[in-house]
């Protein structure tokens, strides 16, 4: 059964935070809160918890859309190709924030990904999300938790989350309740940005 962590966003423990970061190291499973919907993540560096993910979500995992966590756009050189001024212009601008840009990947992707042609990037403006990140010292592949109910497509009571997930994934961090709009979603691995998806950030932030 998994783990229940109370982690507070405006000053996460540094303790609980290590708690996480032991878990994903470990090939763990993690539910965590962002800026927009609570993700389910693993180290990406971990090949057994990759396919876990995709059992979970019953997708193959090379076929599978998931985003790439980072701290910071100092991560993004390891797995996407350069990148001119302007597209990083547009990063810089809306980022730590609620969007996925989708870049075109590189060959350094971990072996997994290596036949997509791009991934989706997200740095989200959650402090537990991103100290996770940075103490773990790699992106983690993340993908958002859906939910079953008709009206609502996204839980937002880490409660709830936890009574449904609790015997699919290794921990389920309480960071408050989450919102139930994903994150918008821009392509900017062509020659113009287009907007995939609206979710909470403003697409029309280039």
């Amino acid at each position: 059964m998994a783990e229940f962590l109370k982690i507070y966003e405006d000053k996460p423990s540094e303790a609980a935070i290590k708690k996480v970061v032991d878990v994903l190291r470990n090939g763990g499973l993690v539910i965590y809160p962002t800026d927009t919907v609570y993700g389910l993540g693993c180290d990406i560096t971990n090949s057994k918890a990759l396919e876990r993910i995709a059992r979970i979500k019953d997708i193959k995992l090379e076929k599978a859309n998931f985003s790439f966590v980072c701290s910071d756009l100092s991560n993004l050189s390891d797995y996407v190709k350069q990148i001119d001024t302007s597209t990083f212009k547009i990063l810089k601008r809306a980022l730590p924030g609620p969007y996925t840009f989708i870049l075109p990947g590189n060959n350094d992707l971990p072996k997994e990904f290596r036949k997509k042609k791009t991934v989706g990037i997200r740095v989200p403006d959650n402090n537990i999300a991103l100290e996770i990140v940075r103490m773990l010292g790699n992106p983690i592949v993340s993908t958002s938790i859906h939910d079953d109910d008709e009206v609502l497509e996204y839980s937002t009571d880490p409660e709830l989350i936890f009574e449904k997930w609790q015997n699919k994934v290794d921990m389920v961090i309480d960071g408050g309740y989450g919102d139930n709009v994903g994150s918008t979603i821009i392509d900017l691995s062509g020659h113009e940005p287009v907007v995939l998806r609206e979710g909470k950030g403003d697409p029309d932030i280039f």
